[in-house]
């Protein structure tokens, strides 16, 4: 078996993936001490995620994922995760966030406003304040406003703090030592004893409020036995809260970075925005802001490695596998592979008014596919598109000079640091 041991790396290096998988669809390999096969056919990883998806389970690589909740969607219970993934499905359906966006938009501006001309801005920081207050304002409506403040800021201090928490190598390794995450592990508690309070002052709150939080307390079995204990929804709300901001916090700084540095793109972008007229829904047809989001997306997809494990023995192109093996893949590779894209390093938005990714296969699949695919894509596309819309009206943003902006391959994909210098419009 080829080995590619991660551990001795400081981070989990494209390049080397990109060289030991040059020519195979599938390649045994070690990755950060997981043996496992990894899959670069997108045909395959699409037969993987779709047509035979009952024949795997979650792998290895994703348990590090699981010190978030142990329940719900996070479930190694095939049933109730489709059950979770419908209860959350009425607050994140089409209708239900356009009815978000006046909210969106006012949290946008208020955080936007707040910026100085010619003052630093962290972006990624600023960004995660963004995507938590929009996701404690719309998911848990109705909390008074200073409840709401709160929960906002423990929630992006968490969020920063994810953003960053290594996953492979060493680092990783350091990270998993008894009281190694320190701010993490403060950052989680803050946010979820306050969460927790709000969840036992449910009862007490007019019918009708309380949304997804409470769509997850009042969940009852065939006996009107509550499924989950409030400890398990509090679980439960951390962990789909954290995933749907780290997220859209690390997509949205790499579009602002990208968009300082092309000057066409942010001439085109701004145009377009103020014709008011496109829609992050319409694929069949994209205009330019959503073609330019789907671009950031396949350059920089947030969740850049997957891993699953083949729940019997299965048969992955030519290879049989056995009950039991983890296949890894990335979205990160796909995105680039260039069978599927031309110049695929380059940044081109305009690429997309040709192409219809994924029918056939997985080359586009910065929300998954498939019954596992992000049950919050519909709330993201809008909320990426409402952010861009608040900022680049508002400012126009360049990085410091001699600021050398890196990847950084952690629970997202994001900047290493990202700094930035407002101007006007």
């Amino acid at each position: 078996m080829t080995a590619m041991n991660e551990q001795s790396a400081p981070e989990f290096r494209f390049s080397r993936m990109e060289s030991l998988l040059r020519g195979h669809r599938l390649r045994r390999l070690t990755v950060d001490g997981v043996d496992a096969v990894f899959v670069r056919d997108p045909v395959l990883v699409r037969r993987i995620l779709v047509s035979d998806s009952k024949n795997y389970g979650k792998g290895e690589l994703f348990r590090k994922a699981r010190n978030l909740s142990r329940v719900g969607m996070l479930s190694e219970d095939e049933a109730m995760h489709r059950h979770y993934r419908r209860l959350a499905h009425p607050f994140l359906r089409s209708a239900k966030v356009d009815e978000y966006v006046p909210t969106m938009r006012e949290i946008v501006r208020d955080v936007v406003c707040a910026w100085r001309s010619g003052e630093v801005v962290d972006v990624q920081a600023e960004m995660c304040r963004i995507t938590c207050t929009i996701s404690v304002s719309t998911l848990i409506p109705g909390l008074a406003p200073g409840t709401t403040a709160a929960l906002s800021e423990r929630l992006s201090a968490l969020a920063w703090e994810m953003i960053r928490k290594p996953l492979y190598g060493r680092p990783a390794a350091r990270a998993a030592r008894p009281g190694a995450s320190r701010r993490l592990s403060h950052a989680r508690k803050e946010f979820r004893d306050l969460l927790a309070s709000c969840i036992a002052d449910l009862p007490n709150r007019p019918e009708g409020t309380g949304g997804y939080l409470a769509a997850l307390l009042t969940d009852r079995d065939d006996e009107g036995k509550p499924l989950l204990t409030p400890e398990q929804v509090c679980e439960e709300a951390v962990m789909t809260m954290t995933a749907a901001t780290v997220t859209t916090a690390s997509v949205m700084s790499w579009a602002l970075y990208v968009l300082s540095r092309n000057p066409v793109a942010e001439e085109r972008l701004l145009k377009d925005l103020m014709r008011s007229g496109s829609s992050a829904q319409e694929h069949d047809a994209p205009g330019y802001t959503l073609r330019f989001l789907m671009e950031i997306l396949r350059l920089y997809p947030p969740v850049w490695i997957s891993c699953r494990k083949a729940l019997a023995d299965v048969t992955l192109g030519d290879h049989a596998l056995p009950a039991g093996t983890n296949v890894v893949f990335s979205s990160y590779l796909l995105h680039r592979d260039p069978e599927c894209y031309t110049d695929p390093h380059r940044f081109d938005p305009d690429r997309w008014i040709s192409l219809n990714p994924g029918r056939v296969d997985a080359s586009y699949i910065p929300f998954g596919i498939g019954s596992k695919g992000c049950v919050g894509e519909m709330f993201a596309w809008q909320e990426l598109q409402v952010i861009l819309d608040g900022v680049t009206r508002e400012w126009k943003l360049a990085t410091e000079p001699g600021n050398q902006i890196r990847t950084a391959p952690e629970t997202t994909l994001h900047p290493r640091r990202l700094l930035m210098v407002p101007q006007p419009r």
